[in-house]
């Protein structure tokens, strides 16, 4: 079966590191490449930028990829398939629907979009237009929490009592950000930004709270950027805490981690030791192969286009509960 044609839109560090994964892809070929500034798109791959590395792009593999100012500019040359939507939040909701209204296939970048009402009228418009439409919680994709979730979900270790997930940062300063911390308030901050990651991944694994208690506090892009906070489950013995931000300085080593304890055994998963996850009992402590978490990209990549390739419901990561997850970051400030 041919490869889908996909085009990337926005190419800024979550663009590049699309772009690699779907040139890495055994069912997508990357045939065109849309931002508004393609000038020194060749230095952009040079540099480091972001939390993390996802791995590099060739510039050479790029050379021949054809470099559009706009999708509808795009569109006019190339027939493409799938789309790839990488740019900053505020354009999340107009660049999805273009793309969903010429009935094109849609991965979206998280979050889907801070308003709710919007997120709602994407996934109406892909049922419309017999789309799919899939947003970027890459956390679902990565061995470190999918092993995470199969102790959840298998009872390996009994029943799940405690889990507490965490993730820092220094205030992003690469990029697109030193202009948009300008706007205050138009990427969503860290909450939306950053702390969404484990707010959807904590919603995926063990379903919504009944309730949620939460402290925030300001920053340089939002009001909170820094999050807090409790899950309450009705009838359950567990108890959920999940902690963010960006509040530090810019060179503040990015991490993130999880602790869990099980009837039987604790977890503990952090980014500043990535390769491995400790177990630990009463009697010992073992050390497990985390994997490689930033394969979470390519899995993503290529569960989302076997869905597009079966016309099947990205049902590891639908839409719906993307949005649930939108609202949920919103009881974290609500109930603040």
């Amino acid at each position: 079966m041919a490869k889908k044609r996909t085009a990337v839109v926005g190419f800024g560090f979550m663009g590049m590191t699309h772009a690699s994964n779907i040139i890495k892809s055994e069912r997508l070929e990357l045939t065109a490449i849309i931002d508004k500034d393609l000038k020194g798109i060749d230095q952009k791959l040079e540099s480091e930028t972001g939390n993390f590395s996802a791995g590099k792009v060739d510039p050479a593999l790029l050379h021949n990829i054809r470099k559009y100012k706009s999708l509808a500019e795009c569109l006019e040359s190339e027939e493409l398939e799938v789309v790839y939507v990488c740019v900053h939040t505020d354009l999340h909701y107009t660049i999805a629907r273009e793309a969903l209204e010429h009935g094109l296939h849609v991965f979206l970048e998280k979050p889907m979009t801070l308003d709710t009402g919007k997120g709602a009228e994407l996934i109406k418009l892909a049922m419309d237009k017999g789309a799919i439409l899939m947003v970027g919680h890459v956390l679902r994709f990565m061995p470190p929490y999918t092993k995470l979730k199969h102790w959840i979900d298998s009872g390996e270790y009994g029943e799940l009592k405690f889990l507490s997930m965490s993730r820092f940062s220094g205030v992003p300063s690469w990029g697109q950000w030193k202009e948009k911390q300008k706007a205050y308030g138009s990427s969503g901050g860290a909450l939306f930004d950053l702390l969404i990651h484990d707010i959807d991944f904590l919603q995926y694994a063990l379903g919504l709270p009944d309730g949620v208690e939460s402290f925030y506090l300001p920053g340089a892009l939002s009001e909170h950027d820094y999050v807090r906070a409790r899950w309450k489950y009705k009838g359950r013995d567990l108890v959920v805490m999940v902690e963010g931000g960006d509040t530090f300085h810019s060179n503040f080593p990015f991490h993130a981690a999880y602790s869990a304890r099980f009837e039987k055994a604790s977890v503990l998963y952090t980014t500043f030791r990535p390769d491995i996850i400790q177990v630990a009992t009463d009697a010992e402590i073992q050390e497990l192969d985390a994997g490689d978490a930033d394969l979470g990209f390519y899995n993503e990549t290529e569960y989302f286009a076997q869905c597009v390739e079966k016309g099947e419901a990205p049902v590891q990561c639908l839409p719906e509960s993307a949005l649930q997850t939108i609202e949920l970051c919103y009881e974290h400030i609500i109930t603040g």
